[in-house]
């Protein structure tokens, strides 16, 4: 009887390990990864800085209207580019490039689930894509869905990047089409110095998205804020070290 209990532990065990390391669970948790500095979730600063990010495109019709914003009120965003969108529209990766956004990787497929050398695959032909359109190669990745292992993050530093998540109190769940009184009221609740906050401009209709944008980048730059790249939030961040 005892070795059925035992039976039954381990396999629970399993597929409960397997579960959570499915939604981004890894061993070494948060202050690990910032201290060595290969994750960046947001940082700490005086400076009214935040960096506005999205997921999942470019997309026709929502990246082009995410970069029009941009442009009204002079502000940066990093975009996490998914590779098989950058082919099939590679005239807004050049334009979000030209016009001074950072672009990252976000994978070619966009898989929830992938092995380690698949993993590597996709962020190799995002990374070719990207440069044979803007002669530019990124150094950021972000896991999709946000989903993360040790090995993904030890595999992905290897390649040469820096993992990008983003504020645990920052994500819009834009994707869910919540509503954009709700997707306003969150990032408008919440923002604080050092930010990063989370869209999508692919993967979906971004109406919503778009409206709130118009309502939330106005409103923080009316507060004083100053929208910035990733690139730019983390040297800010290693200026102020430097400092100290």
């Amino acid at each position: 009887m005892t070795r059925i209990y035992v039976l039954i532990f381990t396999v629970c065990f399993l597929i409960i390990s397997g579960f959570l390391g499915q939604q981004g669970y890894a061993d070494k948790g948060r202050p690990y990864y910032e201290q060595t500095g290969e994750v960046v979730w947001d940082i700490n600063t005086e400076d009214k800085i935040v960096a506005l990010t999205f997921d999942d495109g470019p997309h026709p019709k929502y990246t082009a209207a995410v970069l029009d914003l941009l442009a009204k009120y002079k502000a940066k965003a990093t975009f996490f580019i998914v590779g098989k969108n950058a082919d099939k529209y590679p005239d807004l990766v050049l334009r979000s490039y030209t016009e001074g956004h950072e672009l990252a990787n976000h994978t070619y497929s966009h898989p929830f689930k992938v092995s380690i050398k698949d993993l590597q695959e996709e962020l190799r032909q995002t990374n070719e894509t990207i440069y044979s359109i803007t002669g530019f190669s990124p150094v950021l990745f972000r896991p999709v869905g946000g989903n993360y292992t040790d090995a993904m993050i030890n595999a992905a530093v290897k390649d040469g990047y820096k993992v990008v998540m983003w504020s645990w109190h920052q994500d819009t769940q834009d994707w869910k089409e919540p509503g954009v009184k709700k997707i306003v009221q969150k990032v408008m609740k919440g923002t604080k110095p050092g930010d990063v906050i989370l869209f999508h401009d692919g993967g979906g209709n971004r109406a919503q998205t778009i409206k709130a944008l118009e309502e939330i980048i106005p409103a923080l730059k009316k507060q004083g804020y100053t929208f910035v790249t990733i690139s730019e939030l983390i040297e800010s961040k290693q200026q102020q070290e430097q400092v100290q």
